[in-house]
């Protein structure tokens, strides 16, 4: 039975802003977000090729707070204007996800373990596109530690599951991954 799940369910809490591109300006909501973190910023992004919103997370870490990013590889490799090298050569610590044929989330996770958790979720990839070209949504949910700390959960599960940047080569072109290495830790 589908409803007989073992799955928590949460108490609603907080609250819930909706964005709906190309209609409204997610991305400067997404943004603003970044830019009132005091902590912790968490992303797992399919596609990060917004130069605002790379930038927004690089004057976070300047600013002291904690930035990571996990990102899918291949988007990373296919997709021209991806930001992840410019993340990288700022200093922000970036795994990419191997295991799945798309690590499609679109997740950020902004001050998780304080009294105002903020989780950014919906279809809305972090892409000009996403806001001038697409139909996409994003979630802006506000004030509920129950979920964020859910949502943080799984976003530590991915990361031990990413390679990291130490195991990779990224440069101005292209990521590079040793497929040979990847494959034979699976055997």
């Amino acid at each position: 039975d589908v409803c007989s799940s073992d799955l928590p369910v949460l108490p609603a809490a907080g609250t819930v802003e909706a964005y709906f591109t190309p209609w409204d300006d997610a991305q400067a909501a997404l943004v603003a977000a970044i830019e009132q973190a005091r902590q912790q910023v968490l992303v797992q992004a399919f596609v990060l090729s917004s130069r605002a919103i790379a930038a927004s997370l690089i004057q976070a870490y300047r600013r002291g707070v904690d930035v990571r990013v996990l990102a899918d590889q291949r988007q990373h490799t296919d997709v021209e204007g991806s930001q992840l090298v410019r993340l990288v050569q700022s200093g922000i610590p970036v795994w990419l996800e191997t295991r799945y044929r798309s690590a499609h989330n679109k997740i950020m996770l902004i001050d998780v373990r304080t009294l105002q958790p903020v989780i950014i979720t919906g279809s809305y990839n972090y892409s000009w596109g996403a806001q001038h070209m697409n139909a996409e949504n994003l979630l802006l949910i506000r004030g509920n530690a129950a979920l964020a700390s859910r949502f943080e959960s799984n976003w530590l599960r991915h990361q031990s599951e990413a390679t990291d940047r130490k195991s990779t080569r990224l440069n101005s072109s292209h990521l590079v991954i040793s497929y040979a290495v990847f494959c034979l830790k699976k055997k």
